[in-house]
């Protein structure tokens, strides 16, 4: 089975790549020749993986399906959400926006957070959603160097080590995302 992945994230495709059993493979969007961003401009996870997902089938007539993830910080009241990607600004980079979280978050006890994966599917047109969470803690400091995004500065419940120190195998088996993949990956094993 061929899926094309809708995101220009080489991280993310890297990381799922991991989680597909042999039989599903996975495409990139440079495969497909689809150079144009995505368009993301719902307000919900939900809604802008079913966007990105709804783009690619709609214009290049592949099965596919996109995520959309966000970190939820409980003290600010679920932010970044589905803004993460862009919190600290439409250009900035990973270390502005945990920067900036860093910041919001000097001088609170609180630190109870939660990433959120929504992946949309869409097979034949008939679309469905997968969903996956893994709560956790925003550390004072950053730790690590695997990963990406805020793997840094998060640390899973149960765990005394932040997503960064983690290998790919160790958080896919506990992270959001991992979580979500097992979903869409048993729907299309049914």
């Amino acid at each position: 089975m061929k899926l094309v992945f809708a995101t220009n994230n080489p991280n993310k495709l890297s990381e799922l790549q991991d989680l597909v059993p042999e039989g599903i493979e996975i495409l990139s969007l440079a495969a497909i020749n689809c150079n144009e961003e995505l368009p993301e401009t719902s307000p919900t996870l939900e809604g802008n993986a079913l966007q990105k997902a709804k783009y690619v089938f709609d214009n290049y007539g592949f099965n596919c399906f996109a995520d959309d993830t966000g970190l939820e910080i409980e003290v600010l009241s679920g932010a970044p959400g589905v803004y993460s990607a862009r919190y600290a600004g439409v250009d900035c980079k990973a270390e502005d926006n945990m920067q900036k979280v860093l910041e919001k978050l000097e001088h609170e006890d609180n630190r109870n957070a939660k990433f959120r994966t929504v992946i949309a599917l869409i097979i034949k047109g008939e679309e469905n959603l997968f969903e996956g969470e893994c709560s956790g803690k925003i550390t004072k400091t950053k730790s690590g160097v695997q990963g990406f995004g805020y793997d840094p500065i998060f640390t899973p419940k149960g765990y005394v080590i932040t997503f960064a120190e983690m290998s790919k195998q160790e958080k896919g088996a506990i992270s959001h995302r991992g979580k979500a993949v097992k979903q869409l990956v048993g729907f299309l094993h049914r």
